[in-house]
């Protein structure tokens, strides 16, 4: 049942004198899953996240829900296969925002289309009765066909194979909802600023609203770091006053991605290049009307919530892209460019210069305070992710301990078939909650289409269901993660900042300012 979220009221639960069994730090994948689980199994829960649900690396991936071919490739079948069951809890889950995905992967030298045919047709095995489509061998003409726009001169055919993909900050949104269905009491803009402790133990968490400033405390008998990129700054947190900081638990990766027009790759498969130049992996996959490109995977030293891509990752992807595309993009054909802070597992003893050898799998570590601390992982994993915290957690006797499962078949809200994701957007991403949106004031009134097919796009009723269902509270939480405007075509969510902040104006009954989110359009409309 589709139900507004008030915030004075939500603030207001918040400031009750109560213990809470869980109090989660961080709204991105991993938080809203622990979130999700515990709520599901009858825990009281509270979720804190600084800025806005899925603001960090949870909105800025690959928009891929895969299980790993490249780790196949290193022999980590354990991790494969726990990633293509997730895979497909997660399609049957939420299938309006997450969908299955047809990839080729070209072959131009002889031996390249049997080499990676074989590996897919083991990821084919390993996936079982949960399998997507069979893995085919491509003729060079039937390659082409399906992959329109990719380089002819040297084709000798192609491998097609079968993984998801998903709209990542949407789905996150949608994991908060279907928590606090649930019970559970999910709070964005509201920054944990401490930890409480009490004989050497966390017993909870001050925190202050963004927007008024106000202080609130929370008791809770657990608390879940689930900061991403950030975990150390809260496991800073905990620890006395004038004893050293602990050694870093990650290794930062930054991941960049690029977004063109359709016609630089048309049609409905996706390209995927298992080793570039460099070892990497590239991918051009179809996404809401535009195609993006990455990723990349460079080391970073410094934490910044808006990371920019550094000029040789630009150089680096259209220059991939000019090898496998007929019509190369070039820096001026970029719609947007996001980056996104990959937490990586930092071994202990390692320098942290070589990302790709760090762990993707995810860690929990669980303090002598009792601070649960998880990070690592990805999202097709996160629900697992929560599973693991939770099992931890019961099992150092920080939470009493209740039976997992509950979140293997629980549909998300919304629910439902529909179209492929790789259309423009529209009132089709709802699901089943369509109904509510067209029912709003101004759903006949469009404010952006999509310029290449005219179909699709956001209306004013979209951006009141973004504030009375969905939390949204400024302009960037509607364009860059209820739309996703700002991935897709950074000038034109600039254009729209205007009249989305008059209509979140009027809904949230204050002025809402325009010139913060404008400049980081702009950041995201340049490729360096």
């Amino acid at each position: 049942m589709t139900e507004p979220l008030d915030r004075t009221a939500l603030l207001a639960r918040l400031a009750e004198p109560r213990t809470w069994d869980l109090a989660i730090v961080g709204g991105g994948a991993t938080g809203l899953g622990v979130a999700l689980d515990a709520a599901a199994r009858g825990f009281s829960v509270v979720l804190l996240e600084a800025h806005d649900f899925a603001k960090g690396t949870s909105s800025r991936a690959t928009k891929l829900v895969h299980g790993g071919v490249r780790y196949l490739a290193q022999g980590n079948v354990a991790l494969v296969r726990e990633a293509l069951h997730e895979r497909s809890v997660l399609l049957a889950n939420a299938p309006h925002l997450a969908q299955r995905l047809p990839f080729v992967v070209p072959a131009y030298r002889l031996w390249d289309q049997p080499f990676y045919g074989i590996g897919l047709k083991l990821y084919d095995a390993l996936a079982g009765a949960r399998g997507l489509g069979a893995t085919e061998w491509l003729s060079a003409a039937r390659t082409a066909e399906l992959l329109p726009g990719v380089m002819r001169s040297g084709l000798n055919g192609g491998v097609r194979y079968w993984d998801g993909q998903f709209d990542d900050a949407r789905l996150a949104v949608l994991l908060a909802r279907t928590a606090a269905a649930r019970g559970a009491l999910l709070l964005n803009h509201v920054p944990v600023t401490a930890l409480k402790r009490d004989a050497g133990k966390v017993t909870g968490l001050s925190a202050r609203d963004a927007e008024t400033g106000r202080v609130f405390h929370v008791a809770a008998r657990c608390v879940i770091n689930a900061t991403g990129v950030w975990v150390d700054a809260v496991r800073d947190m905990d620890r006395d006053p004038g004893t050293p900081a602990r050694a870093p638990m990650v290794a930062p990766s930054q991941g960049v991605h690029l977004v063109v027009d359709r016609r630089f790759l048309p049609g409905t498969h996706a390209l995927m290049v298992p080793k570039t130049s460099d070892g990497r992996v590239l991918f051009a996959v179809p996404w809401l009307g535009k195609t993006v490109l990455g990723t990349t995977d460079t080391p970073r030293d410094d934490l910044q919530i808006e990371p920019r891509p550094l000029p040789a990752e630009v150089d680096f992807i259209l220059g991939e892209a000019a090898r496998y595309l007929e019509r190369a993009p070039t820096r001026a054909d970029v719609r947007s460019v996001w980056v996104g802070l990959r937490p990586l597992v930092k071994p202990s003893g390692d320098d942290g210069e070589n990302t790709k050898s760090l762990s993707r799998e995810h860690t929990v570590l669980v303090g002598r305070s009792g601070l649960v601390t998880v990070t690592g992982g990805k999202w097709t994993t996160y629900r697992a992710m929560a599973e693991d915290v939770l099992e931890r957690a019961m099992e150092r006797g920080v939470l009493p301990r209740r039976a997992g499962g509950a979140t293997v078949r629980l549909p998300l809200l919304g629910a439902a078939a529909g179209r492929p994701l790789a259309e423009p957007p529209g009132e089709h991403g709802y699901g089943s909650e369509a109904e509510v949106v067209r029912r709003l004031p101004g759903a006949a009134n469009w404010l952006w289409r999509d310029a290449e097919s005219g179909r699709g796009g956001l209306s004013e009723a979209m951006v009141r269901f973004a504030v009375r269902h969905e939390m949204a509270r400024t302009v960037e939480d509607v364009l860059a993660r209820r739309c996703r405007l700002l991935f897709l075509d950074a000038a034109e969510a600039a254009r729209q900042a205007m009249p989305v902040a008059a209509l979140l104006s009027e809904e949230l009954g204050r002025a809402v300012p325009t010139a913060e989110f404008v400049e980081l359009a702009k950041a995201y409309g340049t490729a360096p």
